[in-house]
């Protein structure tokens, strides 16, 4: 019996570790004998088996080739790429579970087979927000809807106070704004150009070209800038957390570099790197970034792909997008790579409470407005689109009562049939299909019911074929199977397609021996005599030919101008800097959650105000005006009306709200308890741990509802909460007494909420 169970949650809530404590309750179970855990990349196949190892005392093995049935290990760990090369080398029942780290539409497509071939429960990890996570996905699982069996999404685990909430700043120019355009650009700027070299009257580049077809330094410097001088800190408050830059490509990282190095020469070298798939070295800067390996130093890491995902740093307190993002899905998982808590990073009990994100590209305006891309349609793989050619190519030649083409052309379609590996589950499950329809006589029949299901069931198999180093030859196959079908019919098509072969032809590296070798064949194809009359055996004689050599083309043509690289001061007057909404509702709570709690606890014993609240005494409403005007005093970036929104979430009067977030004095919380006590003489232990409990809790929280009292972490004392605890329904009327006495008085408690000013 197969179950599969698909699980979503946020980034940084602890994938892993559930897919932990899952295979170590299974395994002392004796539910299962062997997991494999499976991951896309080797960094994040290094990070889940140090994991396993911290939590879990089962051996652990990582699979890079084949393993001996009798192997002795519970718990194997794989790449998905690693896995594909050798998993038909197992037993389909060798293991009895599969966790698919971040399994979505793309691992199902790439590597389904591995998940058809084992027989054995299955469970799939993905960080997408629900909202994003394709249909297809849910199918794969047989998910009703488009709902997971498991949810916990980020506004969740930051209420909760499992992620760090974070803080969104905008800050743009008027090229990443604008484009750089002739009418864009003040008389200072023009010459600036002239100045270059350039020829101003020649600039009309986009927005989106920024960055990617054309590089200002003046643009990348105001970036570097923002961030140096309006990130979060280390605890000297002198040198900047750790920080991500996102850019757009490796031209733009190491330009960005460049320019850092040169415009803070005394962190030049080691603060800042780029690391991205064009350095060898880039798992060892993982390392040092992750303050694993020899350089400490490294604070800035500008990542082009490769820190998007995956990767678990808690120092992280700054994320630079300096490029735009159009995958909502991607986006959110960048996200993910500053929301890990991290204690004591500013110091002994100075937590890492909110991080900093600086979006220079609209990023958060543009997902916030409903955008949400086309979900990509899955194009026709490159073998199935050459297979199902041929079939048009032999209903045409049939058609045409050209017997030789149409024989020729058949002798490929059962070689396109017998290619198919049968070792593949997809194939093995069609196995009947495919050994009936590749009879030769059937084929030569060529029945409209063959050619039906030729079409249906075998065509859509071609997916399994491994093309890997010949899908040059096969795209040559499919143009002169339409090049065939343009010559049956007598249409001009062919004209066209001719065009494009001799484009093909042309990038041939010449200087190389197997393509010198067809000089004469490359020579006569291009020749106008070949073209004259051309027919399908002669377009078939060139193919043949051809077709071992076409990877020797020249990748991309003749080479274009190189990204052009210009210095235009940006108009300091056009720069726009401003705080704006995570769009998530919670996180921007808890993110002035922060504030208010950070600056409210430095005046615990000064304020006279704040004494009182803690000290449970009534206060005015002017007293607890003057505590919002002290807040917004000490943080001018915090505008009231998002104060009183806070505020206004609350359920309660404001002295509450505050003295959730302050707390209680502990000696007036056990003033409140002792009148208990003293009338309840004859306590037993179990009703003296739970007063214990409760009592810390109000010093710490201030307040707390009854409803509360029968949750974690008062049901550990009874099962029952309260009830379990005080038989006696007298005592249990007298306790309530006391908890309500911490909240609204019976006139603070109308429908409305009383942190709402009325107009």
């Amino acid at each position: 019996m197969r179950a599969a169970i698909p699980s979503a949650q946020a980034t940084g809530t602890g994938k892993t570790r559930v897919a932990i404590a899952l295979t170590d309750l299974l395994i002392r179970a004796g539910w299962v004998k062997r997991v494999l855990f499976l991951c896309d990349r080797k960094e994040l196949r290094k990070q889940a088996k140090n994991a396993f190892n911290d939590f879990l005392s089962e051996p652990t093995r990582i699979i890079t080739s084949r393993v001996r049935t009798n192997a002795s290990e519970r718990v194997f760990l794989a790449t998905y790429p690693a896995m594909q090369k050798v998993f038909q080398s197992f037993d389909p029942g060798f293991f009895d579970l599969i966790i698919a780290d971040e399994s979505h539409r793309s691992i199902y497509n790439v590597y389904g087979d591995i998940f058809h071939y084992f027989d054995c429960h299955q469970v799939g990890l993905t960080a997408t927000p629900v909202d994003f996570v394709t249909r297809s996905t849910f199918r794969l699982f047989g998910c009703e809807g488009q709902l997971p069996t498991s949810n916990y999404d980020l506004e969740q685990a930051v209420q909760a106070g499992y992620l760090t909430p974070f803080e969104v700043y905008e800050h743009t120019t008027q090229f990443l704004r604008d484009g750089i355009t002739l009418d864009g650009l003040s008389p200072q700027q023009i010459q600036e150009l002239e100045d270059q070299g350039e020829d101003p009257a020649q600039y009309d580049f986009s927005s989106e070209q920024i960055d990617k077809v054309i590089y200002n330094k003046d643009t990348n410097r105001a970036i570097l800038r923002n961030l140096m001088e309006n990130g979060i800190k280390d605890a000297t408050g002198q040198i900047l957390g750790k920080s991500i830059i996102f850019a757009r490509n490796h031209q733009h990282a190491m330009l960005m570099r460049q320019l850092f190095d040169e415009m803070y020469p005394q962190y030049a070298g080691k603060f800042c790197q780029v690391i991205d798939n064009y350095d060898p070295r880039a798992e060892q800067l993982i390392d040092d970034f992750k303050g694993e390996g020899t350089n400490n130093d490294l604070t800035i890491a500008i990542s082009v792909d490769m820190l998007d995902t995956g990767i678990d740093i808690p120092e992280i307190v700054n994320l630079v997008f300096a490029r735009p993002v159009k995958s909502p899905v991607k986006f959110w998982q960048m996200i993910g790579r500053g929301t890990r808590l991290c204690p004591d990073l500013f110091g002994l009990g100075q937590h890492k409470s909110v991080f900093r994100i600086f979006d220079h590209w609209g990023n958060f305006a543009r997902f916030e407005m409903g955008y949400r891309p086309a979900e990509p349609t899955q194009g026709k793989p490159l073998a199935q689109q050459v297979f199902e050619e041929r079939l048009n190519v032999a209903e045409i030649a049939l058609q045409k009562s050209e017997i030789a083409a149409f024989d020729a052309v058949i002798d490929l379609v059962a070689q396109d049939i017998n290619a198919l590996p049968e070792e593949s589950i997809a194939i093995r499950e069609k196995w009947k299909e495919k050994r009936a329809l590749s009879r030769p006589a059937v084929l030569r029949a060529f029945a409209p019911a063959t050619v039906a299901r030729l079409r249906q069931e075998i065509a859509p198999l071609m997916q399994w074929r491994n093309i890997r180093g010949f899908s040059d030859a096969l795209a040559l196959d499919l143009l002169i199977a339409r090049m065939q079908i343009a010559v049956l019919r007598g249409s001009g098509e062919i004209a066209d397609l001719k065009i494009e072969l001799l484009d093909r032809l042309a990038s041939l590296q010449m200087h190389l021996n197997p393509v010198r070798e067809k000089a004469e064949v490359i020579k006569r194809v291009k020749s106008d005599a070949f073209w004259k009359d051309v027919t399908v055996a002669d377009l078939e004689d060139a193919r043949i030919q051809l077709r071992e050599i076409m990877h020797h083309r020249a990748k991309g043509g003749s080479q274009g101008l190189p990204p052009k690289v210009v210095d235009i001061t940006e108009d300091a007057g056009q720069m726009q800097f401003a705080r704006r909404s995570a769009s998530l509702k919670s996180v921007d709570m808890k993110a002035y959650q922060q504030i208010v709690e950070a600056e409210l606890k430095k005046h615990f014993e000064t304020n006279p105000v704040l004494k009182k609240i803690r000290a449970g005494e009534a206060v005015s409403d002017r007293e607890i005006d003057s505590l919002v005007s002290l807040i917004l005093t000490q943080h001018p970036d915090v505008r009231r009306e998002h104060l009183e929104e806070f505020f206004s979430e609350t359920a309660g009067p404001l002295y509450l709200a505050i003295r959730m977030i302050v707390g209680m004095d502990p000696e007036a919380v056990r003033d409140k308890f002792t009148a208990f006590v003293q009338k309840h003489p004859k306590l037993s232990a179990k009703q003296t741990r739970f007063l214990a409990l409760l009592q810390n809790h109000i010093a710490r929280y201030g307040t707390i509802e009854v409803e509360r009292l029968y949750d974690d972490p008062f049901t550990v004392v009874d099962a029952d909460g309260p009830d379990g605890v005080f038989e006696d329904e007298a005592d249990l009327t007298d306790l309530i007494n006391i908890v309500r006495s911490f909240g609204p008085t019976v006139g603070e408690r109308p429908e409305d909420n009383p942190n709402e000013r009325k107009s």
